[in-house]
């Protein structure tokens, strides 16, 4: 993971990963790299692929970016960072083709309290999954295929 510029004068909150890749997702990577001194409240969120879409059973799933997603999710985390109350944000969304179980979207952010660093880990992968120019191509298990969140 490539940490982008994050902190800015007058404010210490640094985004300190913001990346689209093709390689699994750490959990535990995204918590450690938001851990602050005065932080009292780390909130990660983790969404993984599942074997069901709609009623239909799902068995593979690949997502593909736009060239500007890792923009995209920068530009998010960036303004995310912008919230006096966070202290660090970390975000990545994988792309290529991802097994049942695999983790599609991590983020994690700190704060100094827990309901600030809900509602903020909330914003966060609200404004990914509404911003960023990823699609997902779903095939099912009766041979059909979809793609979903795609212009």
């Amino acid at each position: 993971m490539t940490p982008p510029a994050g902190a800015r004068s007058g404010h210490a909150v640094q985004v300190r990963y913001a990346e689209v890749t093709s390689a699994p997702l750490d959990l535990a990577a995204h918590e450690a790299a938001v851990a602050d001194p005065r932080a009292g409240a780390v909130v990660s969120f983790q969404g993984v692929v599942r074997d069901h879409d709609h009623g239909r059973t799902v068995v593979s799933l690949e997502y593909e970016g736009h060239p500007s997603a890792a923009d995209v999710l920068r530009e998010v985390a960036d303004e995310l960072a912008a919230d006096p109350d966070v202290y660090a944000v970390a975000v990545s969304h994988r792309i290529g083709p991802l097994a049942i179980g695999d983790a599609a979207l991590v983020a994690a952010v700190s704060t100094a309290h827990r309901a600030a660093a809900f509602a903020a880990c909330a914003r966060l992968v609200d404004e990914v999954k509404a911003r960023l120019p990823i699609w997902k191509h779903q095939v099912f298990a009766d041979g059909t295929e979809e793609w979903v969140n795609c212009p």
